[in-house]
């Protein structure tokens, strides 16, 4: 029998928090990406989430026996704050997560608390609606270079043969002056040239396993500082790619936009990545 192949980690870009409540192409995207990733690789049997929005001074780990959706953000649609996504926790393996981090000289803390920061439960509403798999989120330090990210992911690569989704999730563009500068109506704002700009670059050079640049991005790529005036949007981005390692090119399997700067790309990484990409676009020939 052959044996399922590791399941590629991803990177998701979430966007604004009314991705929950209208999911334009990204959405869309996602619900399919859900369905084609278990049926491709199997049904993971736990997701650990590595968010933009759960940042700590070290690594800690949320091993609590559930999760609740948390709503940290305000001024939004009074529906938002209705929804839900109560999913089981992942206690069991986070003695795992900080054995392996252990081992590559990383102390990952691990506290008895849940919750779910909506960048990684608006992804996971499209990918996995029934909130059925277990899900550990793994905060981390933003201050961290794209290096030293790289290497925890590389850290955690076991874990992808093990049954595990990485699930990094953020955004490939993230200023938000630019983004609500015409309101929070404008999402069908026209494409920037500067987000496209960096977009591009980020695909050209993971298509060349340019690594150092990437690592690098901050002065190479262009726009860097307007497209991030922070970066911990981004960051969670090398988090999944040392997951997959540095053999394989990642692989933009969307790329979308709201509010003209605002980036939806997603990614997936390792050696996997390639195999999914053909199954989404397979699945989107068929329908």
């Amino acid at each position: 029998m052959d044996k399922i192949p590791a399941l590629p980690p991803l990177f998701l870009s979430h966007g604004s928090p009314m991705t929950a409540l209208e999911p334009r192409a990204a959405g869309a995207f996602m619900q399919r990406l859900g369905p084609v990733l278990e049926r491709r690789f199997g049904r993971p049997r736990a997701i650990l989430a590595v968010s933009a929005h759960s940042l700590t001074r070290e690594p800690v780990l949320l091993a609590g026996a559930r999760h609740e959706a948390i709503y940290d953000f305000g001024g939004f649609a009074p529906e938002l704050y209705t929804l839900r996504y109560d999913a089981p926790g992942a206690p069991a393996l986070a003695p795992r997560v900080q054995t392996l981090l252990q081992a590559a000289g990383i102390t990952a803390h691990a506290v008895d608390q849940g919750g779910l920061d909506h960048g990684i439960w608006t992804p996971l509403r499209y990918l996995f609606p029934a909130a059925d798999i277990p899900v550990l989120p793994l905060a981390w330090p933003p201050m961290w270079a794209p290096a030293r990210l790289m290497a925890l992911g590389a850290a955690l690569a076991p874990l992808t043969d093990e049954g595990v989704l990485i699930l990094a999730s953020g955004s490939i563009t993230h200023n938000l002056g630019r983004v609500f500068a015409g309101g929070r109506d404008d999402v069908e704002r026209p494409l920037t040239p500067e987000s496209a700009a960096f977009r591009d670059w980020f695909v050209a050079r993971s298509t060349a396993l340019d690594w150092e640049a990437l690592a690098d991005y901050r002065a190479q790529a262009p726009h860097a500082a307007l497209m991030h005036p922070t970066d911990e949007h981004l960051l969670p981005w090398y988090v999944a790619a040392g997951a997959g390692g540095r053999a394989h090119p990642p692989r933009r399997l969307h790329a979308s936009q709201t509010y003209g700067d605002l980036g939806m790309d997603a990614y997936a990484f390792g050696p996997g990545a390639m195999e999914l990409q053909a199954a989404l676009d397979t699945h989107q020939a068929g329908t």
